[in-house]
């Protein structure tokens, strides 16, 4: 399996001092930050798009996991890989031509990710696993920061476990809504390699301690939760 990964939701962070925000996860430690790209459409909520990904890019290395929430994403893969996004994240509901989508991405020089909310079965993706960065289960109905974590998420989590060992694929296994330090080893045992987190990231004092919290779970170390 890969080495586990944490990262942090931007959408807890502090908007108003983003800049300040990514040096300072840089420095903790962390090696990627979450972008939740929202357009009031495909979710209600309307958040970022490509000019502040491009004025931050400068401001950091950290690896940017661009998570377009968005009607059509095709329209906009350019604008994002342009902007500096590492990886580009589509729901596969939001697609009508997934595998072109999927090509997209990879054409314009980023790692390919497909998103399934928590309904849409692994089904849907059988095919397009070998053209996949990664693989991001929904575990909670996207649009809002803040929801509990749904059960059944981690039955969805070891079957697509299942089908990458089974291909023998590197494919990484993203999960995001309602991840803390309470439930981040059971998500991880379950085959999961890359956990994002909101508010229960932002919650902890500094940075340094929410990565070594999370990173401590998720390596079955035990440690606070």
């Amino acid at each position: 399996m890969n080495p586990c990964i944490v990262s942090p939701s931007l959408l807890s962070s502090d908007f108003a001092r983003l800049a300040e925000e990514l040096q300072a996860l840089e420095q903790a430690g962390v090696p990627w930050v979450h972008w939740d790209v929202m357009d009031g459409m495909f979710v209600p909520n309307i958040t970022l798009g490509p000019p502040v990904i491009k004025a931050a890019r400068p401001k950091c290395s950290l690896f940017f996991d661009v998570h377009l929430m968005i009607e059509d994403p095709g329209r906009y893969i350019e604008s994002f890989a342009a902007a500096g996004a590492d990886l580009i994240c589509v729901h596969a509901e939001a697609c009508l031509h997934l595998e072109r989508v999927v090509s997209q991405i990879a054409e314009a020089g980023c790692q390919t990710a497909v998103a399934l909310n928590p309904a849409t079965p692994l089904e849907q993706i059988d095919y397009l696993l070998p053209q996949l960065d990664m693989v991001l289960i929904m575990s909670v109905n996207p649009g809002f920061g803040g929801q509990s974590f749904i059960p059944f998420s981690l039955d969805k989590i070891r079957g697509l476990r299942h089908r990458l060992d089974s291909r023998r694929l590197g494919t990484r296994i993203q999960v995001d809504g309602g991840v803390t330090t309470a439930n981040a080893a059971e998500i991880v045992t379950a085959g999961a390699d890359t956990l994002v987190s909101g508010s229960a990231f932002f919650k902890h004092p500094s940075y340094q301690e929410g990565l070594a919290a999370f990173m401590a779970r998720m390596q079955g170390k035990g440690g606070p939760a």
